[in-house]
């Protein structure tokens, strides 16, 4: 029992229990293992792939940004209405990402240089996008003039949709720099012990400036890919995607507490969220079920996240 409880809380247990999830779904749920529908569950978790690559990056260094379903809202609509005023997609696209980065410096300023909570600070911004995005559209969805911007989303490469593979290619990016570089090492050593990390020599309030800068430049991403799939911009996109995205973090086993990231279990955590909702589709399971689905995965991983934190600690 403790060897298995071991196996469990250790690296390899969410891929152990994504593994027997998937055995499982394959077997009992109809139609479930075709291509279409493989393509369309990675689709389906692009956005939350996306966005989790550097939430990730919040978590390990001891924040987290409640804004970025907001962030990602406010970047799609940005960039329809720039694309649909200068006739230019690229300027559009370009809007969209400058949207994103200015609210998430925003973010990293207010938090790190101004000391305010990170809970008080992103939750504050959440609203105020949100609002943005909503004032700009007078509240409705904005349409697309030229039809080249479906393409982001509809194009392909290898039979595979773009937007997976770009997902991928960040996936790749950010494990790279969580694990090869020192702004990684830096993260994890904020989340390990900031004043630690401060009297080593790191520049923590930089650090958590250029984190959360981050998070807003790959909101924009997500929000562009989002908007061209959905085929306008939409005020109201994403809402709830912050919940998802921490629960696919957590789940990964990202520590609440800081200091511990693995890409590859963010990767399993986004995936396990992904066939959890395509599940529910398939069989039919109303919307207002799906919520209480998405509540029980987040207290999961928050209580596996308690867990591992417990056997760490006994460990040390």
């Amino acid at each position: 029992m403790t060897s298995l409880k071991k196996i469990l809380l250790g690296e390899q247990g969410l891929v152990v229990i994504f593994a027997a999830a998937f055995v499982i779904v394959s077997l009992f749920v109809p139609n479930f293992l075709t291509e279409r529908n493989m393509l369309g569950l990675l689709q389906s978790v692009v956005t939350i792939g996306i966005v989790a690559c550097t939430m990730m990056f919040c978590l390990a260094s001891r924040d987290f940004d409640l804004s970025v379903g907001s962030i990602v809202a406010f970047s799609g609509m940005a960039a329809v209405m720039v694309s649909n005023a200068t006739g230019s997609i690229p300027v559009g696209l370009l809007a969209a990402l400058l949207c994103g980065a200015v609210v998430g410096f925003v973010n990293g300023i207010v938090i790190a240089r101004f000391r305010i909570n990170a809970l008080i600070t992103t939750l504050a911004t959440m609203q105020i996008v949100r609002g943005l995005a909503l004032i700009a559209s007078d509240g409705r969805a904005v349409g697309i003039n030229d039809p080249a911007f479906y393409q982001l989303a509809l194009s392909r490469f290898l039979t595979v949709p773009t937007p997976i593979w770009i997902m991928l290619i960040l996936f790749f990016f950010f494990g790279f720099v969580l694990n090869r570089t020192v702004f990684g090492k830096n993260t994890l050593a904020i989340g390990g012990n900031p004043e630690a990390s401060r009297l080593a020599g790191v520049n923590v309030v930089t650090m958590r400036i250029w984190i959360f800068a981050l998070q807003g430049l790959v909101c924009g991403i997500a929000g562009i890919l989002l908007a061209s799939r959905i085929t306008s911009g939409q005020p109201n996109a994403a809402t709830g995607l912050e919940l998802s995205v921490i629960s696919a973090c957590v789940l990964g086993g990202v520590s609440l507490a800081g200091g511990r990231a693995a890409m590859s279990g963010v990767i399993v955590g986004v995936l396990i969220m992904g066939i959890a909702e395509n599940v529910m589709n398939l069989l039919n399971i109303q919307a207002f079920y799906q919520y209480v689905v998405r509540g029980l995965i987040l207290l999961i991983a928050v209580l596996l996240d308690n867990l591992r934190s417990s056997a760490a600690g006994r460990r040390g």
